[in-house]
């Protein structure tokens, strides 16, 4: 019986999967998480072999959340879950230890092939993802390519604004958001761009100069 744990912060989309997975007889999910935070702990007291992991995620992202949980547990087959299709961000999570990577649009037969798979210890992509991975590195013709997914122009201008140090409040007044887009649009470059906090956020916009590309 291969024992799965779902971490993801929409209850809705893990109770989904869990009903996927339902009826299976050599797949059980044995726990849950709406956070990483909540997901490391949790896996320390139970015998999971693989994690379903979703990578946007608040406070501690999926690309931390992977590395931390192979830190805390090195046997653990990691199947990401999402629906970020960049190159760069499928690429960072199997440079971080992920042994799968999954589309969140995928069926029960995908999951299901995944979970079986990197149970074995081999990798799995799903089709979409593999194709992306390949033309990715078919196009790669510039070592000091920037290595991170394209932001929107919305995201580059909420970015300037923090480099800029301006407060959450004040970015949406100056660009007439909400509080919450502005917030979203953080979280959703933090996760793009693999950092943990607004400080790496600020350090890897400057060290790429994101905001001339």
């Amino acid at each position: 019986m291969i024992k799965v744990f779902i971490i993801d912060d929409h209850k809705m989309v893990i109770e989904g999967i869990q009903l996927l997975l339902k009826n299976h007889k050599n797949i059980e999910v044995i726990g849950t998480a709406l956070s990483g935070n909540e997901g490391l702990e949790k896996i320390k007291t139970t015998k999971t072999d693989v994690v379903l992991l979703d990578i946007n995620m608040p406070n501690l992202n999926g690309i931390e959340t992977c590395k931390l949980l192979l830190k805390q547990n090195p046997t653990l087959n990691i199947v990401a879950i999402s629906m970020h299709r960049e190159s760069s961000l499928i690429k960072m999570m199997l440079s971080n230890g992920a042994k799968g990577y999954v589309l969140k649009n995928a069926g029960q037969e995908e999951i299901i092939t995944a979970i079986e798979t990197v149970n074995q210890g081999k990798m799995y992509l799903d089709e979409t993802v593999n194709e992306i991975v390949i033309n990715s590195v078919a196009n790669a013709s510039d070592k000091n390519t920037n290595p991170f997914p394209t932001l929107s122009r919305r995201e580059k201008e909420v970015l300037q604004l923090i480099l800029d140090e301006y407060t959450t409040q004040e970015i949406a007044d100056k660009l007439s958001i909400g509080f919450g887009t502005v917030e979203t649009h953080r979280r959703n470059m933090m996760v793009k761009l693999g950092a943990r906090n607004t400080a790496g956020l600020v350090r890897i916009a400057m060290e790429y100069e994101l905001l001339k590309k």
